[in-house]
C-alpha cells in the first residue's frame, strides 16, 4: 500500500469502552499504554499495533479482536475506458 493511500481499518475502542462504562483513562491504566498513544490508537492514526497491546486491549475489554477492529470494504470505483 502505498504510504499516501488512506488504510480502511477501523477501531472501536470508543463503543466498546461506552458500552462497558469505563474511560480511556481506565483503559490506558488497564492495559499500560500512555493515554497518547491510546488516542492515536482510537482515532486510526496508529500505523502498527503489536500482538501484545491488542491482548491487553482484549483483556480489558472483555472482546475478541474482530470486536476492535474492523476493515471497511475498499471502495469500488467504475473504471471508464475512454478513448
Amino acid at each position: 500500500m502505498p504510504p499516501e493511500e488512506q488504510h480502511r481499518v477501523d477501531i472501536h475502542i470508543d463503543r466498546l469502552l461506552a458500552a462497558r462504562g469505563m474511560t480511556l483513562t481506565e483503559l490506558a491504566g488497564q492495559v499500560g499504554l500512555t493515554l497518547a498513544n491510546l488516542s492515536i490508537l482510537k482515532n486510526g492514526r496508529a500505523r502498527a499495533i503489536r500482538f501484545s497491546t491488542l491482548t491487553a486491549l482484549c483483556d480489558a475489554l472483555d472482546c475478541q479482536p474482530s470486536d476492535l477492529i474492523t476493515v471497511r470494504k475498499a471502495s469500488s470505483e467504475p473504471t471508464t475506458n475512454e478513448q
